[in-house]
């Protein structure tokens, strides 16, 4: 099974360009989007031309703003929306679909933004994702996927001396809301495959940031312990464009 995970940056504005050329060359099983920008019949509408997948979409109540779905050609069993949280349950962050021996939850974690107004909001929000992870894994192995907003090392952006600790993404607030997912034993299936290499999922639309590969790790698949031996892959679609983001996905085994 190939799950991927890709914020899309506005489903509407991807659909303009090469999104279905370019899904049909992925070819998931699954795929996740984050970042969708529309209400749930807006996304419906422009996935409309994409055939074989059921579509579950969570929509923020602010139109144009943050948004997730899953396109997925195997029907869950159950799917589940936000996180039972009333702070946290009005921006469509959070979708959970169950499937036979697994639950797959994506995320859109919140930015903490350019003033790093929203940190305190941020560390909140990471606690109680946690906690409603642990509350999901008591009933089936997790895959978590999504824009988790955080570079974890150094090895995870292009500068980490000049951004730790002062740009939303890289501050040791978010880094420790990572490494206490780390520390309730999900896995970053990525650098478990591939631990020193340097692949990045975001860069600056400034500067030509992509063309010069300045960028950012912040996008991710995290496994339960019990389901990591069933990642056989684990990769980053840097050469795909049509977002600030890139794909990045997984290969599950049977």
């Amino acid at each position: 099974m190939r799950l991927i995970s890709w914020n899309v940056n506005g489903i509407r504005a991807v659909m303009k360009k090469s999104f279905e050329q370019q899904l049909k060359d992925m070819a998931p099983d699954i795929l996740c989007l984050q970042e969708t920008k529309a209400q749930d019949e807006q996304v419906v509408e422009a996935l409309s031309g994409i055939d074989g997948y059921h579509i579950y979409t969570n929509s923020a109540e602010k139109k144009g703003y943050s948004g997730t779905a899953i396109l997925t050609r195997v029907e869950p069993l159950a799917v589940e929306y936000d996180m039972g949280v009333a702070e946290h349950d009005n921006e469509g962050r959070v979708i959970a679909a169950e499937y036979e021996d697994f639950i797959l939850v994506t995320v859109y974690t919140p930015n903490s933004g350019s003033e790093l107004k929203r940190l305190g909001y941020r560390s909140s929000w990471d606690a109680d994702f946690l906690t409603y992870l642990r509350q999901l894994e008591t009933r089936k192995p997790l895959l978590v996927c999504g824009d988790l907003n955080v570079a974890h090392q150094p090895i995870d952006l292009a500068r980490p001396q000049a951004n730790y600790n002062k740009a939303a993404g890289y501050m040791q607030e978010e880094i420790d809301g990572f490494v206490n997912l780390m520390g309730a034993g999900f896995k970053d299936t990525f650098r478990e495959l591939h631990p020193e290499t340097v692949k990045y999922t975001w860069w600056s639309y400034r500067a030509g940031a992509r063309a010069r590969n300045v960028g950012w790790r912040i996008d991710y698949f995290l496994s339960s312990p019990a389901l990591l031996p069933r990642v056989t892959d684990a990769f980053i679609y840097n050469d795909i464009d049509g977002s600030d983001h890139c794909p990045v996905g997984v290969e599950l085994s049977a």
